[in-house]
């Protein structure tokens, strides 16, 4: 995308979209401003956004090719990514499909000199948010990254209320564990207590006790609780045969 370096973006304040407006909008999130990572291999054209969001208050990084982006991720992963079409080695859409794969999730806005019609479809169904063209004013990338920060918004929001209920969980103890589990999967206190070798009263006692260490103020929301922490978790593999039998168990 050398050739067109020099016009990457255009630089322009509309009235009503100034800058400090702008600032004030990427950086009033509660879990500070959003981290955009930027991917391309020219150089000024990455010096030119770099600065141009830092000062809209972006947390901005930056790398020259797909495969140092990709080599990141295990430190840390951005909350949204702007990412040039065409690259070395490996392009935009190689490296969405890519993340994709690795079920990496984050909002991706295309910025290119390259595309067509057919690109941009397939850059949209692949999951983007937006794929704009150059030269492309400063007015219109904004707007695309704060479409972008809304997606990024829910996953922050979503990831902060996983993050407590984990939280409240390595509270439980091993016996409060396996009730947890047990009472998720629908089984009755009786039912429990038997499994478990012990008595009925006791088993509403620790399932009280969940109730409390969980801050659940119902059943149906202490399932729900269960199930997006179990969702939370990288798949295992389940042995040939033993859909049909398989119960909660320890958690160890």
């Amino acid at each position: 995308m050398h050739a067109d370096s020099a016009e990457a973006f255009r630089p322009l304040v509309l009235p009503g979209l100034e800058l400090t407006g702008l600032m004030t909008d990427s950086t009033a999130e509660t879990g500070g401003p959003w981290r955009i990572a930027l991917v391309d291999d020219d150089a000024t054209v990455l010096r030119s956004l770099s600065r141009m969001l830092t000062l809209c208050g972006y947390e901005v990084s930056t790398f020259s090719s797909a495969d140092a982006f990709l080599t990141s991720l295990h430190e840390q992963q951005p909350e949204m990514l702007l990412v040039d079409l065409r690259m070395p080695q490996t392009d935009g859409l190689a490296l969405q499909q890519l993340l994709f794969e690795r079920g990496v999730r984050i909002p991706m806005v295309f910025l290119s000199g390259h595309g067509d019609v057919s690109t941009s479809v397939r850059a949209i169904r692949g999951g983007a948010i937006d794929f704009l063209e150059k030269p492309c004013d400063e007015a219109t990338l904004l707007v695309s990254l704060e479409r972008a920060a809304d997606v990024a918004r829910r996953e922050r929001e979503k990831n902060a209320t996983l993050q407590s209920l984990k939280s409240r969980a390595s509270t439980l103890t091993r016996r409060e564990q396996e009730v947890f589990r047990w009472v998720a999967s629908g089984r009755l206190n009786k039912q429990i207590a038997a499994t478990l070798g012990t008595t009925e009263k006791t088993i509403k006692v620790h399932r009280g006790r969940v109730m409390t260490k969980m801050h659940a103020e119902s059943l149906a929301e202490l399932v729900r609780m269960y199930d997006l922490l179990e969702s939370s978790k990288a798949p295992r593999p389940v042995p040939a045969g033993s859909l049909s039998s398989w119960r909660p168990g320890v958690v160890r």
